[in-house]
């Protein structure tokens, strides 16, 4: 099961390769993962109809019992059939429908086979984490489906209308799903189902919640808006997205949960009303569309709404007519989607209004489309057909409430047929007064694939005795009623035949007086759904406007104190409620009297800050507090903690002093009496309730320290830096994420410094004006010094010394930056590879290497730092992502995520060496820390230099290279 899944996922990797030496006939090649799990799926037919179940099972996350959990049962087994068959059908139907030379045919092609992989992945998942998983993926990829066609509004629209309202339900049932799994005491389905948790308040809202993402995933009312939008997606993402795949997940859940919380008092409420609800509003609103693939959509909007009251009604006899029904549905609906795509694409136009004459021109796509529309409106011998007799016959011999939801259901038929019918004639049929529409013809390899689906329907009518073993293995689940129904073509005349009757003849003679019941249908229309989402976005989008204009007006102060009077609120309120304080221990003054020396020395260093006026005395007031701070870690015996401190204190000061070069010499902001008097409480406040918090953490610990613990066990390891082993061993899942944060920050925040492409600083000499660079250019020069060679050194120590105006060079400086900057790369490196034993670690190598660096920039100007640095920092950065998520990685070689191991070898010279997963990890921290640190000095650095360089008219005009040469 896992090979097959991870055989879509790969092939959908390498369609671009595959586009672009086979164009559309790769779409052939992509079909083999959908065909092999097909394959795969008949073979285990037998046995799933047998009750048995094929399992597989890799643990994920033990500690709440989490794994990526997959199982084949009867259930499964249908949608597999569905997912993957109507999926390679789907495919091969691409190769003829699209041409070579269609816009990002690569990434259409790729989206779609990584759509059928999620999707399989989704029906086989045994774990409620897994399912989410995947159910959030087929929600990425409809999206990137959806809106393939991006220059069109309407497909983007439609695409960021479907991912909000999925994704929102998608976050809601992940809350349910949290809640059951806690419940239950596992996050394994098929043991939920089996022994589902007490009834309880939290059950029946994690149930509630659960519904409001399976039912806004099959477009159930109040969700249903997206689903007629998503039809500006290509029509063969609507024939398998919105007719056999993403559409049906919502029903499959339902049909998977409802065994075990069927009986819930809130479960039967909510699927009959609005299943039932939807079905109705749906074919009604299809009766008044001219899109023939609009009335499809509204169609299938009607008939998820029937899939729902029979997935959720609870009993054996309507579970096992919806999976009848689920497999109809996806024959003559996805055949019903193709055969729109090639109406479209022989005619050019899906206005029922503007077609006439198809039938004559093409008979055999018209006889498949009659074919399927005959299932749809169950017409016998098609499946159709057995499968809503089925549906009728199990809420027939229902309680009251099916009785109801029975009523609505043949409601719902009489406007399915009619819209049938509408469909039917609208594409095919000759109209009075509408010249026959010309039209192409088609290759059979287009035909085929709505072909074999339609004639599945045929073939499945009276051979639906075939799939009551199947379908029956799942049904058998629910209590078994006295008389248990069986699937078959013909069960006689009675009841059930008459109210299908009914339907039929409703449905016709809604048809016959079609044009009253459009103009009915207009009349009394409600806002539809889609406007009421506008106005709702556009309503949130003003609010947005006014609390942003009120809370945003552009003062650091102003956001500072909302940040900080928000944190104390919310500080004070657990404090005041919890009372901490009460029998905690009393806190010390210091451990000893040099810890209060160089607090005091840093407080005052604090306050100076708030009394001085220039910008550049308050940023070094302000690092001899982190200065002061590192020395609190260095007294009290946290080696590590303050090496670290001291190194991004410095690069801090460092990157604040190239910002101040574009900022003015002093604070221009003036601060009112009034304001001083809000702030100084504010200020206050914050950092007393900040203190009173931390004491209070500390004073209530009830367990021993950690720490002997787990100074045993690095010792155990042969280790002794404790701090180093816990980031890149004991706790790395942190420093992954913290490190991934810190390249999306550092590239986030540089980005908004290159206004237009990362790239654009150029280093080369040539576009120079003269020699003059940003650090020979001054406002003003200074009488009575030497000027020109008279003050230049006699050599050059730096690889773009000839950058430099001579009055602005340090011989000094130009020496120490030449000779300490390959022994600080050294240090790095030392302090990268000694971290298992003494302080040191990848973080704090990378950013002591990162200081070499601004040494040279400091000491040349930034084309002393491109000869430094020639590579990109982003290579930087993504190499040391690359290799940390690879060892991370690596370890599922033995067993788990980020697994360490240790190899111990012998060199003839050194002697014994082991290295250790846990330094690997390091090194890619390292070189991700040099990368971000690169990149800022870059933008703050460099950047800057351009820019004032093209201000003093120091730069030549760049040549025109055209649109495809880089930006300059």
């Amino acid at each position: 099961m896992i090979a097959l899944i991870v055989s879509h996922f790969v092939l959908a990797a390498c369609a671009g390769p595959l586009v672009r030496r086979l164009g559309r006939l790769a779409f052939v090649v992509l079909a083999l993962p959908p065909a092999a799990a097909t394959v795969w799926a008949a073979t285990r037919w037998a046995g799933a109809a047998d009750g048995k179940a094929v399992t597989w099972s890799w643990e994920w996350i033990g500690t709440y019992d989490v794994s990526v959990a997959l199982r084949l049962d009867a259930l499964a087994e249908l949608m597999v059939l569905l997912a993957a068959g109507v999926g390679m059908l789907v495919l091969l139907y691409c190769a003829s429908y699209f041409s070579d030379d269609t816009p990002q045919l690569a990434a259409f092609a790729g989206n779609l086979l990584a759509f059928a992989g999620a999707m399989l992945a989704l029906v086989l998942a045994d774990d409620l984490i897994t399912l989410y998983v995947f159910w959030e993926l087929t929600t990425v990829f409809s999206y990137l489906l959806i809106g393939h066609t991006s220059t069109r509004k309407q497909n983007r629209r439609s695409a960021l209308q479907a991912l909000t309202v999925t994704t929102l339900g998608g976050l809601a049932m992940l809350v349910g799903f949290l809640i059951l799994g806690q419940a239950a005491g596992t996050y394994q389905i098929s043991a939920i189902v089996a022994d589902p948790p007490e009834p309880t308040l939290a059950v029946s809202t994690a149930v509630v919640l659960v519904l409001c993402g399976a039912l806004s995933k099959s477009a159930i009312w109040p969700f249903s808006l997206w689903l007629p939008n998503a039809m500006a997606a290509p029509t063969p993402v609507s024939a398998y997205l919105h007719a056999a795949a993403m559409v049906k997940a919502g029903v499959y859940l339902v049909a998977r949960l409802a065994p075990g919380f069927a009986d819930i008092p809130v479960w039967r409420p909510v699927v009959l009303v609005l299943g039932g609800a939807t079905m109705l509003l749906g074919g009604w609103r299809a009766l008044r569309l001219n899109d023939l693939k609009l009335v499809l959509a509204y169609g299938t909007v009607s008939q998820l709404g029937f899939l729902t009251v029979l997935a959720g009604a609870g009993n054996r006899d309507a579970a096992l007519a919806a999976a009848a029904m689920i497999l109809a549905h996806a024959l003559f609906k996805a055949a019903l989607f193709l055969v729109v795509g090639i109406v479209d694409h022989a005619a050019g136009t899906r206005d029922l209004r503007a077609l006439s004459g198809l039938g004559r021109t093409m008979p055999f796509l018209c006889a498949v489309a009659v074919l399927s529309a005959a299932s749809m409106a169950a017409v016998p011998p098609l499946l159709g057909f057995a499968a809503k007799e089925a549906a009728f016959e199990a809420m027939l011999s229902g309680g009251t409430a099916d009785r109801w939801a029975l009523a609505a259901l043949v409601a719902g038929s009489v406007l399915t047929v009619a819209y049938t019918l509408r469909f039917v004639w609208g594409a095919f049929a000759r109209k009075a007064g509408v010249a026959d529409t010309p039209a192409h013809r088609v290759g059979v390899a287009l035909v085929a694939p709505p072909a074999v689906l339609a004639l599945a329907g045929l073939v499945l009518g009276p051979g639906v005795g075939w799939t009551d073993r199947l379908f029956a293995a799942y049904a058998d689940v629910f209590p078994a009623p006295a008389h248990a129904y069986h699937l078959a073509l013909w069960h006689g005349f009675g009841t059930v035949l008459l109210l299908s009757a009914l339907a039929w003849a409703g449905g016709a003679v809604l048809f016959a007086g079609r044009g009253t019941v459009t103009r009915v249908s207009r009349r009394i229309a409600w806002p539809t759904a889609d406007s009421v989402f506008g106005h709702l976005l556009l309503g949130l989008e003003r609010l947005a406007l006014q609390v942003t204009g009120f809370v945003q007006r552009g003062s650091l102060s102003g956001y500072l104190a909302i940040t900080m009077v928000v944190m104390l609120t919310g500080q004070l309120a657990v404090l005041f409620t919890d009372r901490p304080w009460e029998g905690a221990v009393a806190p010390r003054v210091w451990d000893t009297p040099l810890q209060g020396a160089v607090a005091v020395l840093t407080c005052a260093a604090a306050l100076s800050c708030l009394t001085v006026s220039r910008r550049m005395k308050a940023v070094v007031l302000a690092g001899l507090t982190g200065y002061g701070t590192a020395l609190l870690f260095v007294v009290q015996g946290a080696p590590d903690l303050a090496l670290t401190q001291f190194c991004v204190e410095t690069v801090s000061m460092i990157v604040f002093v190239l910002v101040l070069r574009r900022m003015p010499v002093r604070f221009e902001e003036s601060i009112g009496t009034w304001r001083r008097l809000v702030r100084i409480p504010v200020a206050l406040g914050a950092a007393a309730t900040v203190g009173v918090a931390v004491w209070a953490a500390g004073a209530a610990r009830i367990a021993e320290p950690a720490g002997a613990a787990m100074v045993e066990e690095v010792a155990h390891h042969g280790l002794k830096d404790v701090v180093a082993t816990i980031l890149v061993d004991l706790r790395a899942w942190d420093t992954m994420g913290e490190s991934a944060v810190l390249a999306a920050a550092a590239i986030g925040v540089t980005s908004l410094i290159y206004l237009h492409r990362r790239g654009e600083t150029s280093v080369n000499r040539d576009e120079l004006r003269g020699d003059e660079t940003a650090w020979s250019l001054s406002g003003r020069r200074l009488s009575g010094l030497p000027q020109g060679d008279d003050t230049a050194p006699e050599r050059s120590w730096l690889a773009a010394g000839s950058t430099l105006a001579p009055e602005h060079r340090s011989v000094v400086f130009e020496v120490v930056g030449r000779l300490l900057f390959h022994p600080i790369l050294v240090l790095s490196l030392y302090l990268l590879f000694c971290a298992e034993n003494m302080p040191g670690g990848g973080f704090v190598a990378g950013l002591v290497a990162g200081l070499a660096l601004i040494t040279r920039y400091l000491a040349g100007g930034r084309f002393e730092l491109a000869e430094a640095a020639p590579l990109q920092p982003g290579l930087f950065t993504g190499l040391g992502l690359f290799v940390s998520t690879g060892v991370a990685l690596g370890g599922l070689l033995e067993g788990t995520v980020l697994h360490a191991w240790t190899y111990y070898g012998h060199l003839p010279v050194f002697g014994d060496y082991h290295l250790s997963s846990s330094v690997l990890f390091d090194f890619g921290v390292y070189l991700l820390v040099l990368g971000v640190v690169l990149d800022i000095v870059r933008a703050l650095g460099a950047k800057i230099d351009r820019q004032i360089e093209r201000a003093a008219g120091a730069l030549a005009p760049a040549p025109d290279t055209g649109s495809g040469g880089p930006n300059r």
